[in-house]
């Protein structure tokens, strides 16, 4: 046993100095556990909130075995050969996206032109990879889960790595022509990322994060920390032969970062400010921690992170996270996925498997091996004999077909996206809600003055019942005195597109109604929302709540809310109907467990009452249409005339 371990060790140490390349298979572990974070939480991002930091491990890995190998050929041969570097990046990235961008694209056309904005832009600047630049400008919230979701939004980060693999062989040539001690190399790459970390929290903006989330300059920090790890740490200079106490001490940093990070996992969410302002720094930190521990020989994680799952999920990792935007928004675009997400879900990472599969055994691996230099000699063979290749036929026609359809797309996509009937609609609403805002907040403080002369009020009102009055109630399927408590009840809404698309009709049965709702609002917003209103006088007794329509309610989020409008307000939170997300349960769920904590919170069911009710919805499903407001409006007066009259 001896002599065999003395072998190997030999042979270990004769094939690094060689520069014979090993293999890391604990990056494929490493890999896995970043995309299926990133899966996760766009599949379900309440489950994993911080699913998204993913993202920051495949750089510091890509950062890392780039300049690891870089170095490595420059110590075998003291030369870098920049343009096989170049032809080995291509062959190995491009194949698939150009795939993915063409075949996204030819969907779009046949079946979902509303997606063709931008079309050509967005195609075109992900070929050049420029994606991300092009992102901050025309694109949405990474975090917005709703309002029109494009496939291609993930692939900000392909453009990053693009850019680095673009310099980053002149980079490391300088680092080493000019500066010699290595350590130092690694020590301004360090100070770079700091600076990189540094301009992502001065340039953090709550109100729009695009500009740091995508930007190439806040976003760096992560592949810098990988780089400077390859200088200081490189693996085909490490010896597995270390003490007891070394090998510990490196399994303990290892596995300490490795449960550090999925705890962060859990907890670190992509739109609170910490998360900016240094949260993501100390996560990539801790992924260059683990990404050192995995690469020395002597640690026993690499071991641990090795085995058949993780190296086939990590050798595929590339096409899984290439192709899950567009399988699961044409899944969720057709198939209503809020009743059974966790089916859904299942049948989405099937599909994504399957397509990557496909890609990475007819596209992918092919491609990355094949010889560019032969190509004039296959065409001149099947030109020779074109029907002896069934197989080149027939991909040649998929091909032109897809080729021919992104072309249809980029001519005939629309030169700016009109907005739909009902973002018309909505845009109107806002607007005449606001100007009768005003006024509302004034009528707000008769109807205070003359609450405890409510009853006779109600009496004299009932019998005095105006026909425009006895109109609104018919429509609205409300009795007299639903209707005219309705009228003298003060109210503050707030929420997202829903309630903005039903302000009319709000404001027509409670003419007290301050509205401010806002198109693809999310929960973690509202409590600032809150205290603006209260601050200018504008919170009333009674506030209604409709969140939940964009994205998850935490717990943390839930109570906020109610702790931001205060115990003296009675809260009326109307539950979701968003069957074609997965988080409608979770949501109702959670405005559930909230009004049992809290005595103050009523709930007003329009999920329950709404959900057999498909004509009262637009094409989204989502947005009541003017039929659907009545019934909407209807549950609302029902409800807080039916608590009202019990507090009197």
């Amino acid at each position: 046993m001896a002599q065999s371990y003395t072998r190997l060790t030999r042979e270990f140490v004769r094939n690094q100095r060689a520069g014979k390349r090993r293999y890391i298979t604990g990056f494929d572990g490493i890999r896995t556990l970043a995309v299926l974070g990133v899966i996760i939480y766009h599949l379900a991002p309440s489950t994993l909130q911080g699913g998204y930091l993913g993202v920051p491990i495949f750089f510091v890995v890509s950062g890392y075995l780039i300049t690891y190998l870089l170095i490595q050929e420059w110590d075998s041969s003291h030369s870098i050969n920049v343009l096989g570097f170049y032809g080995r990046r291509l062959k190995r990235l491009y194949p698939a996206l150009v795939t993915m961008l063409v075949g996204t694209t030819a969907y779009i056309t046949l079946f979902q032109r509303d997606l063709l904005a931008n079309i050509r832009g967005t195609v075109l600047t992900n070929m050049i990879y420029g994606y991300n630049w092009f992102e901050i400008k025309h694109g949405q919230s990474y975090f917005d889960r709703f309002s029109g979701e494009s496939p291609f939004t993930h692939l900000w980060s392909l453009s990053i790595e693009g850019q680095f693999y673009l310099i980053w062989p002149f980079v490391v040539l300088a680092l080493l022509w000019f500066i010699r001690k290595r350590a130092r190399a690694a020590a301004v790459l360090f100070g770079i990322a700091i600076c990189s970390a540094l301009a992502m929290a001065l340039l953090y903006d709550p109100a729009n994060t695009n500009r740091v989330y995508y930007g190439t300059d806040t976003r760096m920090f992560a592949i810098l920390v990988g780089t400077g790890m390859a200088f200081l740490w490189p693996a085909h200079k490490l010896n597995e032969n270390v003490t007891t106490a070394h090998r510990a001490i490196l399994d303990v940093a290892g596995g300490a970062s490795l449960l550090i990070l999925i705890y962060m996992f859990f907890t670190m969410s992509g739109q609170a400010a910490s998360t900016y302002r240094g949260g993501m720094f100390w996560f990539t930190v801790l992924s260059g921690i683990l990404v050192a521990t995995v690469a020395h020989p002597g640690s026993d994680l690499n071991r641990v992170l090795t085995n058949p799952v993780f190296s086939y999920v990590g050798q595929r990792s590339y096409g899984i996270y290439l192709y899950q935007f567009p399988v699961m928004i044409f899944y969720e675009s057709r198939i209503n996925i809020g009743n059974h997400p966790l089916f859904n879900s299942l049948v989405e990472v099937a599909l994504i498997m399957l397509v990557t599969e496909l890609s990475y055994r007819w596209i992918e691996n092919p491609m990355r091996h094949y010889h560019y230099g032969q190509i004039t000699n296959d065409i001149t063979t099947y030109l020779q004999q074109p029907r002896a290749h069934r197989l080149a036929n027939s991909l040649g026609v998929v091909a032109a077909v897809l080729f021919g359809l992104t072309a249809v797309g980029f001519v005939q996509q629309p030169a700016a996206a009109k907005p739909t009937a009902l973002q018309q609609t909505i845009t109107a609403r806002s607007a005449a809600a606001k100007a009768k805002n005003e006024a509302a907040a004034k009528k707000q403080k008769a109807l205070a003055k003359a609450a405890s002369k409510r009853k006779h009020e109600k009496a004299v009102a009932f019998s005095k019942m105006s026909k425009a009055n006895q109109k609104t109630a018919k429509y609205y399927f409300l009795t007299a005195d639903e209707l005219m408590t309705s009228k003298q009840t003060p109210l503050t809404a707030v929420g997202d597109s829903v309630l903005l698309d039903d302000s009319g009709d709000l404001q027509k049965v409670f003419p007290g109604a301050i509205v401010d709702g806002a198109v693809g609002r999310q929960a973690s917003v509202v409590p600032g929302v809150i205290s603006n209103l209260a601050q200018r006088g504008q919170l009333a007794k009674n506030v209604l709540v409709n969140i939940g329509t964009n994205g998850y309610i935490t717990p943390t989020q839930a109570d906020q809310i109610v702790h931001a409008i205060g115990p003296s307000h009675q809260i009326f939170w109307v539950t979701a109907h968003v069957p074609t997300r997965e988080w409608q349960n979770s949501v109702n769920n959670r405005i559930a467990k909230t009004a049992a904590s809290y005595k103050n919170v009523h709930v007003i069911d329009w999920y329950a009452t709404a959900q057999n009710h498909s004509s009262w919805f637009v094409s989204d499903h989502v947005h009541p249409n003017n039929h659907g407001n009545r019934y909407y409006t209807s549950l609302i007066a029902k409800k807080i005339t039916k608590v009202t009259n019990a507090k009197q």
